[in-house]
């Protein structure tokens, strides 16, 4: 999840803990991808064109990537790839949730390698992007150099749960928030609520619910508070697509126990992985990355003593 910090990035300056990472840099090349009668996704290449491929796929879903993504890889040595998965970001339409599910970002992944004539790539996953990094493995584990994961999330219910309700253990005054938008008679189910707004075609109301949906996120995720954000219309619009999209997600993709990604690990024995955590990641907690440690013991396993969900957090 979390795509909201990706947006929030884009205004950091090196004092907000950034500049431990690379410098910033430009694409040397960028594009849209047509993937159906519906989408068309962006993606971009930065860094040196002959060097050893690197993809990052962002979070929420919905979330979209920033410039920041580019500056996590050596220039000189990487060629770095990212995109904006359907519906977010930059690809079009922006918040569509027709034709967008899980299996269609994993065909779109193989789509874009295919597009870019790579024939092995390594792959970076955040949050969401560490389930979708997952199915992709799964699927195509001669495609992935390696894989490194970084707050994990497996798109399960109990997580779903965790998400909308259990956050008010750590912070409820957000979680009040949260809550407080949606009427009193249909609190019993907070997510079908904000997803009757999220999808209801009124423009006004789904700007109105996207904001809070994406503020209580965007608390939740740091270590440390940040300041709120989504002043500007574009920012209403990102935050839009983000609310619904993971909404929708949440509602109809998620992962049973019998379907469960870690029940495709075996796929993935003979890819060099590495999975990093953040002790006190409250949107992302822990409890899921030791469950894929446990399942995938052959992956080197990180816990950052005091990360939280950012990747811009220590």
């Amino acid at each position: 999840m979390m795509g909201q910090s990706n947006q929030q990035s884009e205004t950091l300056s090196d004092k907000d803990g950034i500049r431990h990472i690379y410098p910033p840099i430009e694409p040397f090349s960028t594009g849209f991808l047509e993937v159906d009668q519906i989408h068309t996704l962006y993606w971009e290449q930065s860094g040196n064109p002959e060097g050893v491929p690197v993809l990052t796929l962002h979070g929420g879903p919905g979330g979209g990537a920033s410039t920041v993504h580019r500056r996590f890889f050596d220039p000189q040595h990487y060629r770095i790839i990212i995109f904006d998965q359907r519906g977010s970001g930059r690809s079009q339409p922006l918040g569509e949730l027709n034709q967008n599910s899980p299996a269609h970002l994993v065909d779109d992944i193989e789509r874009l390698r295919q597009h870019l004539n790579i024939k092995s790539w390594h792959i970076v996953g955040e949050s969401w992007g560490t389930t979708l990094a997952l199915s992709y493995a799964s699927q195509y584990p001669g495609r992935c150099l390696s894989l490194i994961l970084r707050g994990i999330f497996l798109l399960e219910p109990y997580e779903i749960d965790w998400f909308i309700n259990g956050m008010r253990t750590i912070f409820p005054e957000y979680w009040e928030r949260f809550s407080s938008y949606i009427p009193v008679e249909e609190r019993h189910d907070i997510l079908k609520a904000y997803y009757k707004r999220l999808t209801s075609q009124n423009a006004e109301l789904e700007i109105e619910a996207s904001v809070a949906w994406a503020k209580y996120e965007s608390a939740c995720s740091t270590l440390l508070p940040q300041n709120e954000r989504f002043i500007h219309h574009d920012d209403k619009l990102q935050a839009r697509a983000l609310a619904r999209i993971e909404a929708f997600y949440f509602l109809n993709h998620t992962f049973s126990n019998e379907t469960s990604l870690l029940n495709q690990i075996h796929h993935l024995r003979k890819i060099p992985g590495t999975i990093i955590q953040g002790r006190y990641d409250i949107i992302c907690p822990i409890r899921t990355a030791d469950r894929l440690r446990r399942a995938w013991p052959e992956a080197d396993y990180i816990i950052v003593p005091d990360g939280g969900h950012s990747a811009l957090d220590p």
